[in-house]
């Protein structure tokens, strides 16, 4: 409770200013396994408005009732540094963070109030009438509006007078009280600022001692290593002597950073027991659990404590929700700058020398730091990170070949030679209708060379070799995954049970309270009391009404949830709300498409020449630039809609939340970045129709066309500049800009503070606390992975159409580890060191985007490209088996005569054409079926289909065939966890017998001690065999004692505790031996 009882003076003394109103309720949590008895509770309310009560009239108040746990001794060196508490002995493992608001006025303790809220859960009796007026007449009277709630039982306790900002941090410490009274009595050690601040934050350093961390740790299954140690199995032969090798040529790009290179051994490692305490390698108590496992075991505990009270809570996530506290965090390893010469340097010195340099581009990631520091959810991630960026070396490779193929053969290529040949005299027809005259083919030549570079044979090859590349890397990344999990003690860990989250347990509370006040409502004739005229309840109806009520607490309420009726809604928005997305995404694709159409016609009517030779190029690379830009604010309205949404649905866990999160982020932001992409590769161009019956928006511009030489160098165009974009703007310039915002603006607040603050901060050091409070709080992992997966789409759905997308990918992501590491040491406030056995859901969408970029490669070839008209000319049309002809087979003829009215050229400088050309396969003006589509047409459309069915199915099986050949666990690891098995067998099995030859020696010691011929009672030496002897009858041949060739017995190994209990004097009786053994 919030409230104490004074020694010497009533609270009554300073009632006569005024009332007070304490508003106690009890209300279970669902999630909590606290069942408090509903009438004692109910005698409690009622005992309250004649308790004595001291009120805590100011926060100076407050610091004395508050226990400061530890010595007023000065701290030690190491105290100074805000790692221990004041003692200098006890680690910090967690501080809570709580804002003090600065009052306009300070009240004197005649106008205290003290508001104790607790609801309840409808199990009271309707008696609070009765009972409120009894303390009216203690305390002044109760308002009747305040009287007449039915279910909450008013207290007077003293005057009012304070304001709502005010009332609501009294209600605030209060809670925090009790939060804080309930994790001491969970073990913790507690220590507050000794000096008391009208304002501004305060901080609650927690502590957890020995025995809550051993409790904790074998609660939560936390594996340790033991003693016991192996040697792992040695290479032989030439594998041994090529490993050697390549531990040499890697050393330069190790990172210096101790037990990096584990050797040849490994420490067994078991889930800790408190019992086996002796099998550990126990050398100090305050170093045997590091400080990520100190501090994720205080974490489990501030999650799962509860709040019933005061208000009905549980967990730490709960209380920051509701804002009765700041923040929660562990604290980092000290400052991250070496200060001086120092010869041990810390974990977080460690990390930010050799891992988040940009010097150290070069070496490799000290991810066993990393998990150590972190824990194994972020170093996970960032060794995915590593891999996937190893990866790409060799694609950037093959990239940078197909792209030199290219370069090298553009001057012997016969298609792009032709349409630069100006000899060959192809007249195209207008571009637009009436201002646009006709054009030479020759002078798109420029755009036809540049288009081989990408498009050429080499493309195919790389198309297939990406799509076996994302099948190796993600097999890669199973083997590595189990590797970590295995030298990180993960396997065969279990699913820790998450507690609901804060606003799953808000709804479940108002669903509650509306089927409680509902049952109120139909029960209230029938269990209604007699009353008198006056309207108060007589005696003997107000005992009925009390024991009605104690026997309704008796009942067990039956676990409620939310039903797919509760959240029917939020599903409803969340449909609504995709659909509106996917709808504004393609409003502004299309709203660019009519930027291109309209730029291209004032373009071409320009009487500038320049500006009518650039036109495409202009309209191209401003309309990406556009689309670039509402890219990158489209992605963050939809990451906050994505949570929106998310909230909707009401998920119970963290995990469901997540997951639920991770799929809306990911399929607006797919949608968001390709959508334009996926329009140059597949739409544009195929839908603008022909010369004499195109297709108009808004019946006066023209649907644009893909350039001479393809559409594929425009899609090279648009994903080239959207890629780089996004990963030099957002992905770069926001992380390491917005952070620098955020600092600034938190100087600019620190400015306004009063000068004799910042005075008394000068003088005094931060504490370590202090200086973590200022970072930027850990937000989660999803936009780290976000941003990559995106990449990875970028590197794998299209590369096709841009073989040089590794290498920026690469170069992007080495700049990228160094910055992700920098933030996570420097930047942000250190995380909860989760556990987990792999990355989880983006797994699947890797897996799921490596399938789907078969498919896009497959159609970009097949329909983006010109690669199958090229084989069907040069292996059905062609006379000579070459590609001598190409371009004016791809051409078909237009008659100028057949242009509609007002569409025609109005002048020509060329003269006067009969003829154009345009590109598409149809029936020339002369035929019979003149604009229809030829055979060709069909012929490269059918072998277009073809390519697709077996491109698709040819990489499909090559993909299953090297995930087979491929083992998802190493060998090794098999061989290994076999072996561990193994070892953990021996060394239990040596215990038991070391347990056994010590019972054993106690007993031969007790038998030559008794004198001769007194026979064994019952209840002495061995116990008759049962169901609770555990060895085998072998070892039980020499304890029978010399009982005359009787039954033999066995004895059950026992464990070191029970040899330290005192045996009675007095003899046992038969059932108690049978369950104990007697030493």
């Amino acid at each position: 409770m919030a409230v104490r009882r004074a020694p010497s003076s009533t609270y009554a003394d300073s009632s006569s200013n005024g009332v007070d109103v304490i508003r106690v309720a009890t209300a279970l949590s669902e999630s909590s396994s606290i069942h408090s008895d509903t009438l004692s509770l109910y005698q409690l309310t009622r005992e309250m408005s004649r308790m004595e009560l001291d009120p805590v009239t100011s926060v100076e108040d407050l610091q004395h009732v508050r226990r400061v746990v530890g010595p007023t001794q000065s701290p030690q060196s190491h105290g100074e540094e805000g790692l221990f508490f004041c003692d200098g002995r006890r680690k910090v493992d967690y501080v809570l963070v709580y804002h003090q608001r600065r009052h306009s006025s300070v009240r004197s303790p005649g106008s205290t109030a003290d508001r104790l809220s607790v609801v309840s859960n409808g199990n009271f009796a309707v008696t609070v009438g009765s009972d409120a007026a009894a303390a009216a007449g203690r305390g002044g009277g109760i308002p009747g509006r305040e009287a007449a709630i039915i279910g909450e039982v008013l207290v007077e306790i003293g005057g009012g007078g304070e304001d709502a900002a005010e009332s609501s941090d009294r209600e605030m410490q209060l809670i925090r009280q009790e939060f804080e009274a309930n994790l001491r009595e969970a073990g913790l050690e507690i220590e507050r600022d000794r000096e008391s601040k009208t304002h501004g934050p305060g901080f609650t350093r927690l502590h957890a001692p020995w025995p809550v961390l051993c409790r904790e740790a074998e609660f939560l299954k936390i594996k340790v290593p033991t003693k016991t140690s192996y040697e792992l199995k040695e290479e032989s032969g030439f594998s041994a002597s090529m490993s050697t090798v390549w531990r040499k040529l890697n050393q330069p790009f190790q990172p210096k950073v101790p037990h990096q290179d584990h050797g040849r051994t490994k420490l067994l490692s078991h889930c800790f027991s408190r019992d086996k305490l002796h099998l550990y390698n126990l050398t100090s108590k305050d170093t045997f659990f590091d400080n990520a496992t100190r501090g994720r075991i205080v974490y489990e505990i501030l999650r799962r404590t509860v709040c019933v009270r005061t208000c009905q809570t549980i967990g730490i996530s709960t209380l920051i929700a509701k804002g009765v506290y700041d923040s929660a965090f562990p604290l980092h390893d000290g400052d991250f700058q070496v200060m001086g010469h120092c010869e041990e340097r810390s974990d977080r010195q460690l990390l930010h020398e050799e891992w988040a340099r940009y010097s150290a581009f070069y070496k490799y990631q000290p991810i066993d730091l990393v998990r150590k520091y972190f824990g194994e959810k972020i170093g996970l991630y960032f060794a995915w990170l590593g891999v996937y960026t190893q990866l790409l070396i060799p694609a950037s490779i093959v990239g940078i070949i197909v792209f030199g193929y290219g370069v090298a053969t553009v001057d012997t290529n016969i298609p792009s030679l032709e349409m630069c040949d100006e000899r060959l005299n192809f007249t195209m027809c207008p571009l637009c209708d009436g201002a646009c005259d006709f054009w030479h083919l020759s002078t798109a030549c420029g755009t036809a060379r540049a288009s081989h570079l990408f498009d050429n044979p080499a493309t195919v090859f790389f198309a297939i070799f990406m799509s076996l590349w994302a099948v190796l890397f993600l097999e890669h990344w199973k083997r590595r995954q189990i590797s970590l999990s295995f030298s990180w003690d993960l396997t065969g860990i279990e699913e820790d049970e998450e507690h609901p989250r804060p606003r799953y347990e808000t709804i479940l509370l108002q669903k509650r309270q509306r089927k409680q006040n509902n049952k109120k409502k139909t029960k209230k004739k029938k269990n209604e009391p007699d009353k008198q005229r006056d309207g108060t309840v007589t005696g003997k109806d107000r005992w009925r009404q009390k024991l009605l009520s104690a026997m309704a607490a008796g009942i067990p309420v039956a676990k409620e949830k939310l039903t797919w009726k509760d959240r029917l809604s939020g599903y409803c928005i969340n449909v609504s709300g995709i659909l509106f997305m996917f709808g504004l995404t393609f409003s502004a694709v299309f709203g660019v498409i009519i930027y291109r159409i309209t730029v291209s016609a004032l373009m071409a009517m320009s009487p500038d020449p320049e500006t009518k030779s650039n036109v495409r190029v202009t309209v191209t690379a401003t309309a990406v630039i556009i689309n670039l830009v509402v890219i990158l604010i489209l992605d963050e309205i939809y990451g906050a809609v994505a949570v929106w949404l998310t909230e909707l649905e009401i998920p119970k866990t963290e995990t469901n939340f997540e997951e639920r999160l991770i799929l809306k982020a990911f399929l607006l932001k797919f949608m968001n970045a390709y959508a334009p992409i996926f329009y140059v590769a597949f739409f544009k161009g195929r839908f603008a129709g022909r010369p004499g019956n195109y297709v108009y928006v808004f019946n006066d511009y023209r649907m644009e066309e893909c350039a001479p030489g393809g559409c594929l160098i425009e899609l090279c165009i648009q994903l080239s500049i959207i890629m780089l974009g996004k990963q030099l703007i957002q992905n770069n310039i926001f992380e390491i800009g917005i952070p620098k915002l955020k600092k600034l603006v938190r100087a600019l607040k620190d400015k306004g503070r009063a000068q004799d603050e910042k005075e008394e901060e000068r003088s005094r050091p931060p504490k370590q606390w202090n200086l973590d409070y200022a970072l930027v709080p850990f937000e989660g992992l999803t936009p780290e992975y976000m941003e990559m997966i995106i990449q990875f789409g970028f590197v794998s759905l299209f590369v096709a159409s841009f073989p040089l997308a590794p290498v920026f990918a690469l170069l992007n992501n080495v700049i990228e580890i160094r910055l992700d590491a920098k933030k996570f040491v420097t930047e942000l406030r250190r995380p909860v060191a989760a556990r987990t056995k792999d990355i989880g859901i983006w797994y699947n969408i890797l897996s799921g985007m490596g399938k789907f970029s078969v498919i896009i490669n497959a159609f970009v070839i097949s329909f983006t490209s010109d690669f199958i008209p090229r084989l069907v000319y040069q292996y059905m049309y062609s006379q000579s088996g070459t590609m001598h002809g190409f371009i004016d087979h791809t051409l078909s003829y237009f008659n100028v005569s057949n242009f509609k009215p007002g569409t025609a050229p109005h002048s020509s400088e060329l003269g006067d054409i009969a003829f154009c050309r345009y590109k598409d396969y149809r029936e020339p003006p002369w035929s019979a079926e003149a604009y229809t589509f030829s055979k060709q047409y069909w012929c490269v459309l059918a072998a277009r289909l073809a390519f697709v069915i077996l491109f698709q199915n040819l990489v499909m099986f090559l993909s299953l065939l090297v995930a087979w050949v491929i083992p998802d666990v190493p060998k090794t690891i098999v061989e290994q966890l076999k072996r561990e098995k193994k070892l953990l067998v021996d060394v239990f099995l040596r215990e038991e017998k070391e347990k056994f030859q010590l019972i054993q020696s106690i007993f031969a010691k007790d038998t030559t001690h008794l004198p001769t011929g007194h026979p064994l009672l019952p209840g002495q030496g061995c116990p008759e065999p049962g169901r609770y002897s555990t060895l085998p009858p072998g070892f039980s041949q020499g304890l029978a004692g010399d009982a005359g060739g009787g039954q033999k017995v066995r004895c059950r190994a026992a464990s070191f505790s029970q040899f330290s209990r005192q045996t009675p004097p007095s003899p046992r009786n038969e059932n108690e031996t049978s369950r104990h053994t007697a030493v």
